[in-house]
């Protein structure tokens, strides 16, 4: 992992703890993505393939700029993203983000200008008895609509190797925003590694589509490229600043 710190950061924008981090892998043609690429970076990939990411997680004891804003402490997320490098920095960019809190939506597209929206949003993580086989699952939207990703992970946890897919996909440690002018804001989120579990069994239910659009929702149907269980620890995250 490199020196996180070998940069000034900005100021911290958030704090929290990121729990149960469930991450479906697709490795996908590049041109789906080219439209999402923010000025200033390019795609990256792993072993030459480009990867999109479903990832829900949860978020405790959270606070912004210091901050605990009460009843938005603790919620879920889950996240549409890819992979890009700007020179040496390697981070991700966001398709679209989901939170069940309006307020937390409307913080992150003000101060970010993330395509972040509320939608009604839970969660389950629990051992299955006598194995040892950690069961998580997140679910988002109501009704018809309501999509659900789903892992049934291994017992042993491990940090993921040099040069691995598992490495890849958990230490970008930048973000990376489009702006509606055109630019881009670049932000760094600090973690110590994440250890991992690998999926026994992965699933993705529901009408991708509709919060995704025709394409995305296409792949998701498909059974992801990998997917694992990564612990999460706390997180870090800095202010923006606008790449120039």
């Amino acid at each position: 992992m490199k020196d996180q710190n070998s940069v000034k950061q900005p100021g911290v924008f958030l704090t929290a703890e990121c729990r149960n981090l469930l991450m479906f892998n697709y490795a996908v043609d590049p041109g789906l993505l080219h439209r999402f690429v923010p000025r200033g970076t390019e795609l990256d990939a792993f072993n030459g393939h480009t990867y999109v990411s479903l990832v829900g997680f949860e978020f405790n004891r959270t606070r912004v700029a210091g901050f605990a804003i009460p009843f938005h402490r603790f919620f879920e997320e889950v996240n549409l993203r890819f992979y890009v490098r700007r020179s040496e920095k390697r981070g991700v960019v966001f398709i679209r983000e989901l939170v069940p809190k309006f307020a937390v939506a409307a913080i992150a597209r003000i101060a970010f200008g993330e395509n972040y929206s509320r939608v009604p949003m839970s969660h389950s993580t629990h051992v299955l008895p006598g194995t040892g086989v950690v069961q998580t699952e997140y679910c988002w939207g109501s009704g018809a609509q309501q999509c659900s990703m789903r892992i049934e992970a291994e017992k042993t946890s491990f940090l993921p190797f040099n040069d691995s897919l598992g490495q890849f996909i958990t230490e970008h440690y930048w973000g990376y925003a489009a702006q509606q002018d055109g630019g881009c804001l670049e932000y760094q989120v600090q973690h110590p590694r994440w250890p991992v579990r690998v999926a026994k069994t992965a699933s993705f239910r529901g009408d991708g589509a509709r919060f995704y659009g025709s394409e995305f929702g296409e792949l998701l149907l498909l059974p992801p490229d990998s997917a694992f269980l990564a612990e999460g620890s706390p997180v870090t995250v800095f202010k923006g600043t606008r790449v120039q």
